[in-house]
């Protein structure tokens, strides 16, 4: 990485950090939580960054929050970040930072995570194939302002969520909605390309009849479901789940060419059908997880 300073800051009075339905309405016991389909690029970022805006959208879950917004509709609180993950990514751990992307760091750290190293920390130094977002080293305090404005109110709001679901109904499943390239689930290595998968830390984050029921009302739909291959959950799933509180979580990850051309970044002309059925096999749990209760 050059040495050049990006010194610059973000208006963040101008932005709508988040969008948020269905948060009062509760129906049944689940959140959805929509962290990556972002697409409100601060204009600063945009100007300090070496990519063009459609390869920055490379990184994003596109379309995800509008794939089970028939599911919020019904009942269920959604909230979908509308800041895009390259910018700061909230499935992150605050200690996924890699202070070598600071020309003003108060500490050059040498123990950084796995995601840091290859660029794909809380703050993304990098967008898939290693192409590098800035070509100058970022201002410290400008980051953690990323932190304070987007990061922070995010998983404010999403506590308060999951929060008001357990009192509700006395439990909460939070499922935490992603995409997959299609590259990655065809090349398993089997017959037929992988469309769904569902993570529960190797069935830690969630009761295994929740992922079941959710895998079969999935699969009666002609979709092929795999558990925890190729991910096994992320930051959220792993944080968020408190068995001992009655939290648990789910990361659900779609494939992406089920739904859109991932070279043109448009929807496909199925869509809505795709959006339906994962929309309802989210409401049949819902149902399921309303009997459990009784």
């Amino acid at each position: 990485m050059s040495e050049k300073k990006l010194d610059f800051r973000i208006d963040y009075k101008k932005i709508k950090i988040f969008e948020e339905y269905n948060a009062k309405d509760l129906k049944f016991p689940i959140v959805l939580s929509s962290p990556h389909a972002g697409t409100l690029f601060p204009e600063e970022f945009l100007n300090n960054s070496c990519l063009s805006k459609e390869e920055l959208r490379t990184s994003e879950d596109c379309f995800v929050s509008e794939i089970v917004k028939e599911a919020s509709d019904a009942g269920i609180p959604l909230i979908s970040m509308n800041i895009p993950r390259t910018f700061v990514d909230v499935n992150r751990d605050k200690v996924e930072l890699d202070e070598g992307m600071f020309f003003d760091a108060p500490n050059q750290s040498s123990a950084i995570s796995r995601r840091c190293r290859v660029g794909l920390g809380i703050i993304h130094r990098v967008i898939y194939p290693n192409k590098n977002i800035y070509e100058g080293k970022l201002s410290y305090k400008e980051c953690m302002d990323r932190l304070k404005y987007v990061y922070d109110p995010y998983h404010k709001q999403l506590k308060k969520l999951v929060d008001r679901c357990v009192r509700k109904f006395g439990f909460c499943l939070l499922i935490d909605c992603h995409s997959m390239p299609s590259m990655i689930c065809n090349i398993m290595n089997d017959d037929k390309p992988l469309d769904f998968c569902l993570c529960t830390l190797f069935d830690e984050s969630c009761p295994t009849q929740m992922s079941e029921f959710l895998s079969r009302a999935l699969e009666d739909r002609q979709y092929r479901v795999e558990f925890n291959r190729p991910f096994a959950g992320a930051y959220i799933a792993f944080n968020y789940c408190q068995p001992r509180k009655n939290i648990y979580t789910l990361q659900l990850e779609i494939n992406r060419g089920l739904y859109m051309d991932e070279k043109l970044l448009k929807k496909k002309s199925d869509f809505q059908s795709v959006s339906h059925n994962i929309c309802q096999s989210i409401l049949e749990l819902g149902n399921f997880l309303l009997d459990l209760k009784k």
